[in-house]
C-alpha cells in the first residue's frame, strides 16, 4: 500500500539526491536496476549510504571512485526480501541517467526506479521477487499508467551503456508474479 507516495511496509530513509518531476509528467514506467556494494558482495549498509551521499570511500577502494556520485533510486530491495524507500514516488530520482524509452528521454522524468540488491549474473532471492511482487502490483494501482508493457530494465532505456537487472533476473518468473 502507499500513503502519501511512501511505501507503508518499507523503510523510509529519505535522501536529497532527488529533484521535483516536470510538471506535466505522468508516472507511467518502472525500471528494475541492480547493485552490490563493494561490487558482486551483498549485506549492510552500503547502498543506503551511497544513496544518501553519506558512503565513506575509506572503507573500501571501490568507493573512492564512486562516494561523489549523487545517485539515487526510489527504492532498493535487499535479498531478505527488505524493501528501503529512499525517494518519495512522486518526485524524481536519479536513477536512469541518459535513457529513452520509446523515443522519449530523460526516463528519470516519468519513472520510478527500484533497484534489486544484486548482480547481473547471481540469481535473485526468492524474498527480492516475493518483494518486487508486492511493490510493483501496490505501484500499478496507484500509477495506472504502469502496466506488465511499460515495466523494464535499466538495459532496455539504456542499451549499449548499461546491463542490469542481468541475465540473472528472471523477467518470465516476475510477469507470471503480476497476473
Amino acid at each position: 500500500m502507499i500513503k502519501k507516495f511512501i511505501l507503508t511496509h518499507a523503510e523510509y530513509y529519505p535522501t536529497s539526491h532527488w529533484d521535483e518531476r516536470p510538471i506535466d509528467s505522468v508516472i507511467s514506467l518502472l525500471v528494475i536496476h541492480n547493485i552490490s556494494l563493494p561490487p558482486n558482495e551483498f549485506g549492510g549498509d552500503y547502498i543506503k549510504y551511497f544513496f544518501t551521499g553519506k558512503l565513506d570511500p575509506q572503507l573500501h577502494p571501490y568507493f573512492q571512485e564512486i562516494y561523489q556520485l549523487r545517485v539515487s533510486a526510489h527504492c532498493l530491495i535487499k535479498r531478505d526480501g527488505t524493501v528501503i524507500q529512499f525517494v518519495p514516488f512522486d518526485k524524481r530520482a536519479w536513477h536512469a541517467g541518459f535513457s529513452s524509452f520509446q523515443g522519449v528521454n530523460r526516463c528519470n522524468d516519468f519513472s520510478i526506479g527500484i533497484e534489486m540488491e544484486g548482480t547481473d549474473h547471481i540469481p535473485y532471492t526468492d524474498d527480492q521477487y516475493h518483494s518486487l511482487q508486492q511493490v510493483t502490483l501496490a505501484l500499478m494501482q496507484t500509477y495506472p499508467a504502469i502496466n506488465i508493457a511499460r515495466i523494464v530494465g535499466h538495459n532496455d532505456i539504456a542499451p549499449g551503456r548499461k546491463t542490469d537487472p542481468g541475465v540473472a533476473f528472471d523477467w518470465p518468473r516476475y510477469r507470471v508474479l503480476l497476473t
